[in-house]
């Protein structure tokens, strides 16, 4: 396996490495002259390396909740479509979050 077809396959440990990386670089630099002990710079790397990985886990959630959005209709969007005769051709496009939930008021689902 190459070196590129590893970074293809793990994107985020790869996010996770170069973050690490640029944030342990700013740390050493502006730590330099402060006099910390060699126990105290071993703590503050491993702190700031997992760190790095928490905010490319924070990162993903979001990269998570787009992919799961795909091809689902917002609240505030059904309503547009209901509402709003020009929304209605984009609407058409569109399919709500749960099967069998009203869409607009021609839908039949909608009458009780």
């Amino acid at each position: 396996m190459s070196f590129k077809a590893w970074i293809a396959r793990h994107p985020r440990l790869t996010a996770w490495a170069v973050l690490a990386v640029g944030m342990v670089v700013i740390l050493i630099w502006a730590a330099r002259n402060v006099g910390l002990l060699p126990g105290q710079w071993a703590a503050l790397i491993i702190a700031t390396i997992l760190l790095a990985g928490l905010c490319v886990w924070i990162i993903g959630w979001e990269k998570e909740e787009e992919d799961g959005k795909s091809g689902q209709v917002e609240p505030q969007a059904r309503v547009a479509c209901a509402t709003q005769p020009q929304a209605r051709v984009a609407c058409a496009t569109q399919t709500p979050k749960e099967e069998g939930e009203p869409q607009g008021p021609g839908d039949p689902a909608a009458t009780p």
